[in-house]
């Protein structure tokens, strides 16, 4: 299935819910969040019936993410049934790591290909600093439980900022030392509270020169093994049993080349992060639709995905001004 620009689109994010259970600062407010209503949300039914047809239009890969993923209940069923729908050949999450040590063994049973754990800091203090709640306990256990349970696409999204965790930009790296594990820098957007709360983020290119002033030269790793691998730039380092990659959607987009869609928690299609145009599924699907009519929907939605975000124009109408929460991060 092509877009407009000629793109292939194989890869769909679903945000479950926009539930979470930490506060972090550049995703969303202390208070005042107001919750979607449980029959706003789409079903696990609907979800499936969504991923069954865009698979049957060349969808190959999903990513289920939040709000926090996990907070939803029989996440691990819906992981299983989704594995069971022919084309998909991916089915990954992310996560904050809360509720890993008590529900990643059935993860990886259930299916899961593939694992980010966002982690922006391993100072508990920090932790509590930014996302407002002292768990990092809990998120230490998960990291550990996952490391050793066999699953072999783990990756962890750190967000570099000034004065925040910036100091941690290399120790954050040795994760990827020991362990054949990914570890992500990315850069800050400008998409809801971050530039609320003064944040500044740190640029691909110093995150790069401290991390070699560190360890020494980053490698490039070359041509992408994984056709459906994201926009992440990826480098070795000398003695490394991982790598370590890099996402400038501001400095270097990547618009050119995205292959995603997202699917919001009450069923809205967004053909791009930071846009508003996309397709209503819920109102289609409890409306009736056929699933002849919801596959040309679909195919139609998606060909006019537009060509590039709007992070930097700030006047545009077209843009999104919601939380990440609110979009499906």
């Amino acid at each position: 299935m092509q877009d407009q620009y000629e793109r292939k689109i194989e890869y769909v994010r679903i945000s479950l819910t926009d539930r979470c259970n930490l506060r972090c600062r550049y995703c969303m407010p202390e208070a005042g969040v107001a919750k979607m209503r449980h029959e706003d949300i789409l079903t696990f039914a609907e979800i499936l019936r969504i991923v069954q047809t865009l698979a049957a239009l060349g969808v190959k890969k999903v990513r289920l993410t939040g709000g926090e993923p996990l907070v939803r209940r029989n996440i691990v069923e819906l992981i299983h049934a989704i594995r069971q729908i022919p084309g998909i050949e991916q089915v990954v999450l992310t996560t904050n790591g809360v509720l890993l040590s008590a529900m990643g063994a059935d993860l990886v049973r259930a299916g899961l290909t593939g694992l980010n754990i966002s982690l922006d800091t391993l100072q508990p203090e920090t932790f509590a600093e930014i996302t407002r709640r002292p768990l990092f306990a809990q998120v230490q256990a998960g990291v550990e439980k996952m490391l050793s349970s066999g699953l072999r696409n783990i990756k962890f999204n750190c967000v570099p900022i000034y004065e925040v965790n910036d100091g941690e930009i290399p120790a954050l790296a040795e994760l990827a030392k020991d362990y054949p594990v990914k570890v992500r820098y990315i850069e800050l957007m400008p998409i809801g509270c971050a530039y609320e709360v003064g944040y500044r983020g740190v640029p691909m290119a110093e995150v790069q020169a401290r991390l070699e002033k560190t360890y020494g030269r980053l490698r490039p790793v070359g041509k992408k093994a994984d056709p459906l691998q994201g926009p992440a730039e990826y480098y070795r380092l000398a003695g490394f049993a991982g790598q370590v990659g890099f996402i400038d959607a501001m400095e270097h987009k990547f618009c050119a080349t995205c292959n995603r869609v997202r699917l919001t928690a009450e069923g809205f299609l967004k053909l791009c992060l930071n846009q508003k145009n996309g397709l209503n599924l819920r109102e289609l699907l409890r409306n009736g639709i056929s699933d002849d009519n919801l596959k040309l929907a679909l195919r139609q939605a998606i060909y006019r995905k537009p060509a590039e975000h709007l992070f930097t124009d700030s006047e545009n109408t077209a843009r999104d001004s919601r939380a990440m929460y609110q979009v499906g991060g």
